[in-house]
């Protein structure tokens, strides 16, 4: 994996609940530090929890009546020395106004809970900074990760992995047992320089999904400045008709399919760049490019946006009778038929394409459906790998076959119609026939058995190029060694 924050997973880290000598810790006196929103949810979980709760606070009888009846509220010196644990819930910039209680403090656990306003924002980290304040005191970081309402509602409710570093690993034991006695699941994330990427964690806004959300961005706006161009433009230069009030419903229903299609084609499109990978270098230890890794990694978000985009068409598609324009084009038309003296316009070829169409793309919707509500952690942790494969990878498979059948249903003939092609551009879903027709022609192409057995055998641990040892008998009977190249 390319460096980076994203290159050290969570998952990676030594997972604490699954250490059998962490023992029980409700009952134990917790110190809090602090009267604010998350020293009252703090108080409060531990309270539920079974702990015995002392909060220190410049004013305890106006914060008194803040917190649980079964937490003592009393001065900080006070909360100091009835315990040997105290989260330190108070701003950086409060740190000082601790330094009265260096004494009292001496030899005590500190778990510092605060974070930064802004990423990297000082030089050191908080915890590294209240390390220095407090010398004689051992510093833990943790819990910054955790939400007051997680707090509130309990780990049910909201992210259950609580991020702990320290230089001590006796101190590091001792809050992650306090975590577990919540209900929470301490993470070991090493030693206190860790503070500084746990104290940027909730700084980051989606980092997974910067850069599908930039991708899918780009191809709407390219998909709508083409279809503009052909819907709009192009009539009121050259038929001098006034189309502009297509702009906000019908040109943004045909950009969103364009875009939920190459997008779902895109998913899929980095695994037949992998595959073709190992198969060119015949290993599957070789390292894939930095590009093809992330974009490998990005696969669920890029789904995701997928299938929001397609469910946006859904909607636009349906409310597309709901407008006035095209009751005016309803009646205009019906005028016309009278005109004309037309009995019956029913067109049998147009009705059959529509009527095909419009399943395809409810049988792709409803693939993509199950494709996301797959994808979401509750869900894909009660399947088996086989069962999620299954799923992501031949359903979704499937699902690209189909909104591939729905595009070419909606474009029928028109694509060898001379009229459609507006300033010789080709009608949009034209262009997005070709990345997930490549795709797809890959996909079959890598299941030819010659090809599939290959691949296969890579995968599994074979290398092109590797020699193996073998024997045989000699001429007296005895065995000797040889080698023989495996591609053979």
């Amino acid at each position: 994996m390319p460096g980076g924050d994203m290159a050290k997973p969570l998952l990676a880290r030594r997972n604490m609940e699954s250490n059998p000598d962490l023992a029980p810790a409700a009952g134990r006196t917790v110190g809090i530090l602090g009267s604010g929103d998350f020293a009252r949810s703090l108080a409060t979980r531990l309270v539920y929890s079974g702990f015995q709760v002392v909060v220190g606070s410049r004013n305890p009888k106006r914060c008194a009546g803040l917190f649980p009846s079964a937490a003592e509220v009393t001065a900080q010196a006070d909360a100091a020395k009835k315990t040997d644990v105290i989260f330190v819930a108070v701003f950086r910039e409060h740190y000082s106004t601790l330094c009265d209680l260096t004494d009292v403090l001496d030899g005590k656990i500190l778990v510092d809970v605060s974070n930064n306003t802004e990423i990297n924002h000082h030089k050191e980290s908080n915890a590294e900074y209240l390390a220095s304040l407090f010398p004689a005191c051992t510093v833990v970081k943790g819990f910054n990760v955790i939400s007051a309402w997680t707090l509130q509602s309990g780990p049910r409710d909201g992210n259950k992995q609580v991020l702990i570093c320290c230089d001590n690993q006796e101190a590091k034991r001792t809050v992650a047992e306090i975590a577990q006695g919540m209900g929470f699941t301490p993470v070991d994330m090493g030693s206190l320089s860790s503070a500084c990427e746990i104290e940027n964690i909730p700084l980051r806004l989606l980092p997974a999904w910067k850069i599908p959300v930039f991708l899918a961005l780009g191809l709407f706006l390219c998909f709508y400045t083409y279809n503009f161009i052909r819907q709009v433009l192009h009539p009121y230069i050259w038929e001098q008709k006034n189309k502009f009030y297509k702009i906000p419903v019908e040109v943004v229903n045909s950009t969103l399919p364009c875009v939920a299609y190459v997008m779902l084609s895109l998913v899929y499109l980095p695994g037949v760049l992998a595959a073709s990978f190992q198969l060119h270098y015949g290993t599957k230890y070789r390292r894939f490019p930095d590009w093809l890794d992330q974009w490998l990694q990005h696969r669920k978000q890029i789904g995701l946006l997928s299938f929001f985009c397609a469910a946006l068409h859904a909607v636009y598609s349906l409310c597309l009778p709901m407008r006035r324009s095209h009751r005016y084009q309803l009646i205009n038309a019906a005028v016309k038929q009278v005109m004309e003296k037309k009995t019956d316009a029913w067109i049998e070829e147009e009705v059959w394409r529509m009527e095909i169409y419009v399943s395809f793309g409810i049988m792709a919707l409803g693939l993509l459906s199950l494709l996301a509500i797959t994808s979401l952690p509750s869900i894909a942790n009660s399947l088996n790998w086989r069962e999620f494969s299954f799923i992501q990878s031949t359903l979704g498979f499937i699902a690209l076959v189909i909104s591939t059948l729905h595009t070419l249903t909606f474009g029928w003939t028109r694509a060898f119609d001379e009229n459609q092609y507006k300033f010789y551009l080709p009608p949009s879903y034209t262009l997005t026939l070709l990345v997930p027709c490549t795709v797809i022609l890959a996909k079959i192409f890598f299941h030819l058995p010659c090809i599939h057995q290959r691949l296969r055998r890579i995968r599994n641990g074979w290398e092109k190029g590797r020699y193996v040892k073998f024997t045989l008998p000699s001429a007296t009977g005895e065995y000797s060694s040889g080698e023989s190249s495996s591609n053979v």
